[in-house]
């Protein structure tokens, strides 16, 4: 059976990150912290934890190598009843909403450049001709995958380069630390800051829920993981430090369409409207990516439990189909009812708790003495999981305590799928 290739495992990744949060996440964070030390921080200490996050997944993935990501680590490690929910928190919020998110923001950078067309109308129809690429094969998926995520990169960096060398203003910006600013970086503006940042790292985990599709995984995954979130992490340095070099800050403060605005200060209105094409293309590459990584998710659920057993069908290709529209689906149904920022911080907050559980079972995995011998074993061991855990309880703290309604839907959410786990047992279906 063919498999996807390491570079199409790193496109995952990166096409996966690089997408809403990046584009559109600086303009939130203005409102509270002013700094620009502060603001750079803010994208450094967020990738050192994704890459922390991501040594110790390739560790969990090398020793438990099963697609479906959480759903797989949970199961094994904790219980199936653990795995179970994760699955059903990838399946409902981890992927879907995102892609919607993804989706949503693509409609909004089109619409810079062809005002007429109906931001719900061009979001549903790129996720509609999507899911049809992804039913399709592994071969053309991969390929499509990877020609949209180098061209993903390509753009950027093209972005980056016209803006520092034919933007009308550059402003004056130091990064070095000023007096105070040592207090922002342990407040709760910086936390809640730090949300909207986890969020855009969120993906660096994607190539995970495709482990069994993936070429020579023990050898592979650790340098998928760890070589798609530095890139990533790189890439966002680059882009913010742009973003506020180009244009004062009050411009982009509280502001949602960033790169749009950026070229449109720095470049002229008629560039900003060629940049919001470009960007909106950028896009593409992350609504492919979640598309092809969430429903593995649900296929590996249908596998084990047989009330679902109608998600693990596959084409003639080894596609899973039904997974696949089912997730579009939900997707379909937060773009046309929820609002962005809503979606954002909800979805950030339950996909934390994912991953926090997660992170941490590379501590059960060791005292379980379930790796394989010769398999990766995570680099700078206790201290990368150990600064995960820390950085994302810290911040889910935060957002508890100022964001209530969304965290207090986050764990309902997550109890929910707990209620169905127990149905469905009751219901004779347990794990086949």
């Amino acid at each position: 059976m063919e498999k996807f290739s390491k570079s199409t495992g790193i496109a995952i990744i990166v096409a996966n990150m690089v997408g809403t949060g990046v584009f559109t996440s600086l303009g939130f964070q203005l409102l509270g912290i002013q700094s620009y030390f502060v603001l750079m921080m803010l994208w450094f200490i967020g990738g050192l934890t994704a890459l922390c996050g991501a040594l110790t997944y390739a560790e969990l993935g090398a020793n438990l190598p099963r697609s479906g990501g959480e759903y797989n680590f949970l199961g094994r490690l904790y219980h199936p009843c653990a795995g179970f929910i994760s699955g059903w928190v990838s399946a409902t919020v981890g992927f879907a909403a995102p892609v919607a998110l993804a989706s949503m923001t693509f409609a909004a950078y089109l619409s810079a450049v062809f005002p007429e067309i109906p931001r719900t109308l061009s979001a549903c129809s790129l996720l509609a001709i999507l899911t049809v690429i992804h039913c399709a094969s592994r071969q053309t998926s991969g390929k499509f995958q990877q020609t949209f995520t180098a061209l993903k990169v390509a753009l950027i960096l093209i972005f980056c380069f016209i803006i520092f060398f034919w933007g009308s203003s550059p402003q004056n910006i130091s990064l070095v630390p000023k007096l105070g600013d040592e207090n922002i970086l342990f407040s709760g503006v910086f936390a809640i800051s730090l949300i909207y940042v986890n969020y855009a790292y969120t993906g660096w985990n994607a190539v995970t829920y495709v482990i069994s599709e993936l070429d020579e995984p023990q050898r592979n995954l650790p340098i998928v993981l760890f070589v798609g979130t530095l890139l990533v992490m790189l890439i966002y340095l680059l882009l913010n430090f742009t973003f506020l070099n180009a244009v004062p800050i009050k411009i982009i403060e509280g502001e949602l369409e960033i790169g749009v605005i950026v070229a449109n200060y720095a470049l002229g209105n008629h560039a900003g409207k060629a940049m919001g094409a470009i960007l909106a293309v950028l896009l593409v590459s992350t609504v492919s990516a979640m598309t092809m990584a969430g429903p593995r998710v649900l296929q590996v659920i249908g596998e084990d439990f047989k009330p679902f057993r109608s998600l693990s069908r596959v084409n003639s290709h080894g596609i899973p189909t039904i997974a696949i529209m089912f997730q579009s689906s939900l997707a379909f149904l937060f773009i046309i009812s929820s609002t962005f920022e809503s979606v954002l911080v909800f979805s950030s907050f339950v996909l934390g708790i994912n991953t926090l559980f997660s992170v941490a079972g590379i501590f059960i995995l060791r005292q379980k003495k379930l790796s394989i011998e010769g398999a990766y074993r995570t680099f700078a061991y206790p201290l990368a999981p150990i600064i995960y855990l820390i950085v994302t309880v810290w911040t889910l703290g935060y957002v508890l305590v100022s964001r209530p309604d969304e965290a207090w839907a986050g764990l309902g959410i997550i109890f929910l799928g707990g209620i169905i786990y127990g149905f469905s047992k009751n219901r004779d279906s347990e794990i086949i």
